[in-house]
């Protein structure tokens, strides 16, 4: 998990269908936009996959120096970031 706070579901907790969002509110002025709208790519991937994200983004795109933080060699490090890339790939648009 990334941390310990309500997370967005992204599926269907009856039929694992992809969840899609309907509605945001403003609490600041109560305005209410309701339509029918994808989670972006990036909501769309799983806790751990967004973590790896966020951490890569910290190691500002490094390899290494992700392989070190995570204790992998680089190879698993890259493979890990496919894993990832093509995850993305699948809710390109």
């Amino acid at each position: 998990m990334i941390d310990n706070k309500k997370r967005l579901p992204r599926n269907c907790p009856a039929c694992g269908a992809t969840l899609r969002v309907q509605a945001l509110n403003c609490h600041g002025c109560n305005t209410r936009i309701e339509g029918d709208y994808l989670l972006p790519a990036l909501m769309r991937l799983s806790d751990d996959d967004q973590k790896f994200v966020i951490d890569f983004i910290k190691c500002s795109g490094s390899l290494k120096e992700m392989a070190a933080k995570l204790g992998l060699s680089y190879p698993s490090v890259r493979n890990r970031l496919d894993d990832v890339i093509a995850e993305l790939q699948k809710y390109a648009e």
